[in-house]
């Protein structure tokens, strides 16, 4: 599909493999700064993981300006404001992120608000929040398979008192440099490793069924599928496995910078929406309401998915499924891998599984009506679709 008119932008610099952390010197060298805020959270430290990236920079001309690791599981607000406060505070002149996604978007948030001289991010909620050049330099190491927050242009970050999560977006937001070393997700569980796993994978199924999809986009997305379809029971088999961590790292960051051009749609709009008003996790949202999202679109993008069989399923399913069927065939892999992924990890199948009750339904459809990533989806649900969906998800 080559659309009339379309744009792609991944700016960001990718260093992938073995001990790509030791290289952060010269990369912060390049850069031109010395003080970086190194921000992470007390589990990546006591775990021994943020640590590689501590010693890394010892070795280096750089001083660790702070290291500040009150980061919550769900990014907030106020903890953006206080790492912009502390960030001056310390005169830091970089952040380095290691985390995962609620970690890189704190940094992203903190940016907004550094750049704009400002205190709190809540003046800058929206598309193309931050106006202008990143003033902050930006170094992003992911800790996580998953939210490809590494090379996309968005955030997430939630409004504690209002129960919303907070979309924002700017291709300024886009790091400097990500960093995908496979010690980083070594440690892992399996749990966390198949939430993770399919909220890339909902990245790259919807990027290619939104408005925004076209041919750069299409073709990153359908790799991370491929990689995903490969080595994540690789992954389940062998958790010591750093080649097929590492696969699943470059995977996650494909399908970010897929969905960052062509953007996400009515599952992100739902999951984010459970994930405000009920405290559903990300990743586990994504993955229960993917074959929901892609079931209530299918008959608009039927052929979208059709194309997408293959990296999903493989080439002898794709072959063996007559033409008319391959886009349902589609949405079955993706229930296949869920049945599995529930199976050998607990990962939950329904909304009621991951505790969202019947009476938090109508609420959370509300919010999802309201959310930015429904303005890309094919489709545009009304408030009673968005119920029916919901409850067949429950």
């Amino acid at each position: 599909m080559i659309p009339a008119y379309y744009e792609f932008q991944n700016s960001a610099k990718i260093l992938s493999g073995n001990r790509a952390i030791e290289h952060i010197g010269f990369e912060l060298l390049s850069l031109g700064v010395s003080r970086p805020l190194v921000l992470t959270n007390q589990q990546l430290l006591d775990l021994k993981i943020a640590t590689i990236v501590l010693d890394a920079l010892a070795d280096t001309e750089a001083t660790v300006a702070t290291v500040f690791t009150d980061v919550p599981v769900d990014s907030s607000v106020d903890v953006v404001n206080e790492v912009a406060r502390v960030y001056r505070e310390t005169q830091a002149d970089a952040i380095v992120a290691v985390g995962g996604g609620s970690v890189l978007d704190t940094a992203k948030g903190a940016a907004i608000v550094l750049t704009h001289g400002a205190t709190d991010l809540m003046q800058y909620r929206g598309a193309e929040s931050l106006r202008g050049r990143r003033s902050v330099a930006f170094i992003a190491i992911p800790t996580t398979a998953g939210t490809g927050s590494e090379a996309t242009s968005a955030a997430v970050i939630k409004d504690t008192e209002r129960h919303l999560k907070l979309s924002f977006q700017s291709l300024s937001l886009l790091p400097d440099v990500a960093i995908l070393d496979p010690r980083m997700t070594l440690k892992l569980p399996p749990r966390l490793t198949a939430s993770t796993a399919m909220d890339a994978l909902t990245h790259a199924v919807e990027s290619v069924s939104c408005r925004q999809a076209n041919p750069l986009s299409d073709n990153y997305a359908r790799s991370a599928i491929d990689l995903i379809r490969e080595y994540l029971p690789r992954v389940l088999d062998r958790p010591d496995d750093e080649r097929a961590r590492l696969a699943l790292a470059n995977a996650a960051l494909m399908a970010g910078v897929a969905f960052s051009n062509a953007m996400v749609g009515i599952v992100h709009a739902m999951g984010h929406a459970a994930g405000g008003v009920a405290g559903i996790a990300h990743g586990d949202a994504m993955a229960l309401l993917l074959p929901h999202g892609m079931a209530y679109n299918s008959d608009a993008v039927c052929d979208r998915y059709a194309e997408i069989l293959p990296n999903l399923a493989g080439i002898d399913v794709y072959a063996a499924t007559p033409p008319a069927e391959r886009g349902q065939a589609a949405i079955d892999a993706v229930r296949s891998l869920l049945k599995m992924l529930h199976e050998r990890t607990g990962l939950p199948l329904t909304l009621s599984q991951a505790g969202v009750s019947a009476g938090q339904i109508p609420e959370i459809a509300s919010v999802a009506l309201d959310e930015a990533a429904l303005s890309m989806n094919v489709k545009q649900p009304t408030y009673e679709e968005l119920v029916a969906i919901l409850e067949g998800a429950l």
